[in-house]
C-alpha cells in the first residue's frame, strides 16, 4: 500500500496573494473614510476650545456685572414696597440661576477640555444639552421679565441710566498702570 500524497492545492499560493489583496483593500476603504472624519473632529476641537475661552470670559463676567452693577441699581432706584420686593425676588432667582448654569459648566469644563486637546472625551449629550436649554430659558426669562422692569425702574432717571453706564464702563475699561512725570 503506498501512502497517498499529501493534497495541495496547486493554486493556493495564488489565493493567499488574493486574500492579502482583500484585507488591504479593506483596510485602505475604512483610510478612504478618514478624511470625512477629520473635519468634524477639527470642528469639535474649535467649537470647544471656543466655548471654554467663552464661558470664562464672557459668560462669567456677564454674571458679575449683572450682580454687581445692574441688580444693585434696579433695586437702589425701584420704590419701597411690592416693586422693591419683586426686583428683590427677580434678582435672587437669576442669581440662582447663575450659580447653577456656572455649576452646569465646570461639570462639562473638563471633558470639553480634552475635546478641546482633541483627546478622547466621554462627553455628556444629555448634559450639553440640558445647558443648552436651561441657558436659553434664563436668558429669555430676563428678556422678558426682568430687563423689561429694570428699563421701567431705571428710565424715570436718565441720570440713574447714565450712573449704571458709566458704572459698567469703568468696570471693562482697561487697567492702565499710574504714571507720574
Amino acid at each position: 500500500m503506498t501512502p497517498s500524497a499529501p493534497t495541495t492545492d496547486k493554486n493556493a499560493p495564488l489565493q493567499d496573494f488574493s486574500q492579502c489583496h482583500a484585507g488591504i483593500l479593506g483596510k485602505l476603504d475604512m483610510l478612504s473614510q478618514l478624511p470625512a472624519l477629520l473635519e468634524p473632529a477639527t470642528r469639535a476641537r474649535i467649537i470647544a476650545a471656543s466655548a471654554l475661552e467663552f464661558f470664562r470670559e464672557a459668560i462669567f463676567e456677564h454674571h458679575l456685572d449683572e450682580e454687581r452693577e445692574l441688580f444693585p441699581a434696579v433695586l437702589a432706584s425701584a420704590e419701597e414696597g411690592a416693586e422693591s420686593e419683586r426686583v428683590q425676588a427677580l434678582a435672587r432667582r437669576l442669581t440662582d440661576e447663575h450659580r447653577e448654569l456656572e455649576a452646569a459648566w465646570k461639570r462639562l469644563e473638563p471633558g470639553l477640555k480634552r475635546v478641546a486637546k482633541g483627546q478622547d472625551s466621554e462627553l455628556d449629550v444629555t448634559d450639553i444639552e440640558d445647558l443648552v436649554r436651561r441657558y436659553r430659558a434664563h436668558a429669555e426669562f430676563e428678556e422678558t421679565e426682568y430687563l423689561p422692569l429694570s428699563q421701567a425702574i431705571l428710565g424715570r432717571n436718565a441720570s440713574h441710566l447714565a450712573a449704571l453706564g458709566l458704572s459698567l464702563h469703568m468696570r471693562h475699561a482697561p487697567k492702565r498702570p499710574a504714571t507720574y512725570i
